[in-house]
């Protein structure tokens, strides 16, 4: 395999700098990269769009539309972080273990990295709703535990830039549920991904911490067409041991004393789901990185299959 030219714009960022620092050391890849002071200049950026292989775009919304028309027709490859893209015509979603989806990855131009809360939720409904143990029309909540690195920047310096009791705003200390519009930017992935007819009511919670992520569907039995027996079925065979990033936990709460911490897998890019509850009141529980499988891990993964490298070259998995 050759070496193919890679451009990351948005490198400066959050989902950015961990991009570079997964892909520290590969041979296989060399970086286009731009001066600081033209980090922002249409021109440039365009210039190393038409000069790479495949980019990375690690930008809000409106720039990463700005960066697919600077790429043009040049045949550059690209993955999207953003919300810009995951729902549009053309574009491929970067979710491997779906369904034929790795066989679409490996073949796109437009790949559209899906979103945190959406990698977790969709890991857990999409193959119900296609094995026919929850109905399209299913009516769903969810609710997400997130650690304060997805919030980029801002959200970071105002963790991170006072101690507690040094001017840091108290609230911080507690978890925060936002999103309380129900208009969450993950919805229209979730719903058109999953196959669903109605978006779930959807509580996004930021507490305290760096880096993880734990989203809980949970049901009542009435609202499956089968058991908590038959989920994890579709669960192991939707997830097979050795394939992606995706696995199924059997009885994740067992090892950690009745617990289930949402920081469990910061600093891994794999994705853990699993059924708990009751037979009565069922689970849904996945956990994982929000900057791992939930961005920039997610996002070396569809670059991998894009080159044709080993899927999780670069990446932490168990």
């Amino acid at each position: 395999m050759g070496k193919h030219t890679l451009f990351i714009d948005g490198s400066a960022g959050t989902t950015g700098l961990r991009i570079r620092e997964r892909l520290a050391g590969r041979s296989d890849l060399e970086l286009v990269s731009l001066p600081e002071e033209r980090r922002k200049d249409p021109a440039a950026r365009a210039e190393a769009l038409a000069a790479a292989d495949v980019a990375v775009l690690c930008l809000p919304d409106a720039a990463a539309r700005e960066a697919v028309a600077l790429a043009g027709d040049s045949p550059v490859r690209i993955v999207d972080t953003s919300t810009a893209h995951r729902v549009a015509p053309g574009w491929v979603y970067g979710m491997p273990e779906l369904p034929g989806q790795r066989e679409r990855i490996r073949a796109a131009k437009r790949v559209a990295n899906p979103g945190c809360h959406a990698s977790g939720f969709i890991a857990l409904v999409a193959p119900l709703v296609r094995a026919g143990l929850l109905r399209p029309d299913a009516e769903l909540g969810a609710f997400s535990l997130t650690g304060y690195t997805g919030g980029g920047k801002k959200m970071i310096a105002d963790y991170e830039g006072a101690a507690r009791g040094a001017g840091r705003d108290p609230l911080l200390d507690a978890p925060r549920q936002y999103g309380l519009s129900q208009a969450h930017k993950h919805l229209p992935e979730m719903v058109a991904v999953c196959g669903l007819e109605k978006a779930p009511a959807f509580c996004p919670i930021v507490a305290d911490y760096a880096c993880g992520m734990e989203v809980t569907v949970p049901l009542f039995a009435s609202q499956l067409r089968g058991t908590r027996a038959d989920v994890a079925a579709v669960y192991r065979e939707a997830y097979p041991a050795g394939a992606g990033l995706i696995r199924f936990a059997e009885a994740p709460d067992a090892a950690e004393g009745g617990f289930l911490s949402a920081g469990a897998f910061a600093g891994r890019d794999d994705l853990q789901v699993a059924v708990l509850g009751s037979d009565d009141r069922p689970l849904l529980v996945s956990r994982f990185d929000n900057l791992g499988k939930g961005a920039s891990g997610a996002a070396i993964q569809n670059l991998n299959l894009l080159l044709g490298a080993p899927e999780t070259e670069g990446l932490v998995a168990r």
